[in-house]
């Protein structure tokens, strides 16, 4: 497929939604905001930290000492339990309860880590435990969908630095979802196959947004990509959630989250921030033959460790936009070291 060197949009199969690319804005100078590089060595244990094992947390309990990965429900919840489903409506202005249940899930104990640091097994640990916590969720009658996802970084938001992530598990469909349901719903419906599972095969024959794989899943940049560095891990095997992965799958998983994000580290020589997110079927008893598992980095960072892609103006009103092409942000993933800068 040709590659536009000129303004041009890409669509997005999944939301039915397009991007505007503008590969020549790359050589415009930046004289924005920089941000704040977070490069301070932390020790293994914080005793200030509310997230370390055997510390107080922030609503009075109490840490057990963990060794490996701990889950508990966030003491801050944005969502609260219960199966209410009481509506309001006047005129257009609609509200109608929403329930639902918050976990933290501290993927190590050790609080001077990251993901790309950990090491193969914690992080297969982790993938088991994101495993266990859907099968569990979703046997919650009013649960309709689990959304797993971790905020890394500052600038992303992200409250902590421990190695963490989070469960949000809701008594509706949100928005993202019920969008790549339909449309995978409806490829499936007029093909009998998956909607993803097709583009893989297209990606992999193209090869030019690929970064790198093993022998279950595939790491690279969506052909319509919003974010500089946005990545999607895509499963050779068509499977619907987490909860079907074989255990072979679970450790490669495992090996392919570490390759990309040691490539992000390595790419600014940073602790490189990202909003991650785990993108799996529904919950709510449906069928859901489409749907094609798929897990995905969303970064910030655009030209350095200290220049961030805002999402502003025309983005915020009119649609996505983005400067360097996803081939060109594929290849300079791809050859990046898989090993990690602060190992040598």
């Amino acid at each position: 497929m040709k590659t536009f060197d000129k303004p041009h949009k890409r669509y997005n199969p999944l939301t039915d939604e397009w991007v505007l690319v503008s590969p020549h804005r790359t050589k415009r100078p930046w004289q924005g905001k920089t941000e704040e590089v977070e490069e301070t060595r932390r020790p293994a244990h914080d005793p200030s930290c509310y997230l370390c094992a055997g510390n107080e947390r922030m609503g009075g309990q109490h840490n057990p000492m963990y060794e490996s990965t701990f889950v508990f429900q966030n003491d801050f919840a944005a969502l609260l339990e219960g199966d209410g489903n009481t509506e309001s409506t006047k005129g257009l202005l609609r509200t109608r309860e929403e329930t639902g249940l918050c976990k933290v899930i501290c993927f190590s104990p050790d609080h001077s880590l990251t993901m790309p640091e950990m090491t193969i097994a914690g992080l297969t640990e982790v993938v088991k435990v994101w495993k266990r916590e859907f099968e569990a969720l979703e046997r919650v009658s009013y649960i309709k969908n689990v959304q797993i996802f971790e905020n890394k970084g500052s600038i992303m938001g992200c409250s902590n630095p421990h190695p963490h992530g989070q469960i949000w598990a809701q008594s509706s469909v949100p928005n993202e979802i019920a969008k790549k349901t339909e449309t995978q719903r409806a490829y499936f419906t007029k093909y009998q196959r998956s909607l993803l599972g097709d583009y893989l095969h297209q990606e992999l024959e193209d090869g030019s947004r690929i970064i790198c794989r093993n022998e279950h899943f595939v790491c690279l940049i969506p052909f319509w990509a919003v974010w500089p560095y946005e990545t999607m891990i895509i499963p050779t095997r068509h499977f619907q959630a987490v909860t079907d992965m074989t255990t072979e799958e679970e450790v490669a998983f495992a090996e392919i989250l570490s390759k990309i994000t040691i490539r992000y580290d390595n790419l600014f020589k940073c602790s490189f921030p990202y909003s991650a997110g785990m993108q799996q079927r529904p919950t709510d008893d449906k069928p859901h033959e489409g749907w094609h598992f798929h897990y995905s980095f969303y970064p910030p960072l655009l030209r350095s460790a200290t220049v961030k892609k805002f999402m502003v103006g025309y983005e915020m009103f009119a649609n996505p936009q983005r400067d360097i092409t996803a081939e060109q942000a594929a290849e300079t993933l791809r050859l990046l070291s898989e090993k990690h800068y602060k190992n040598g």
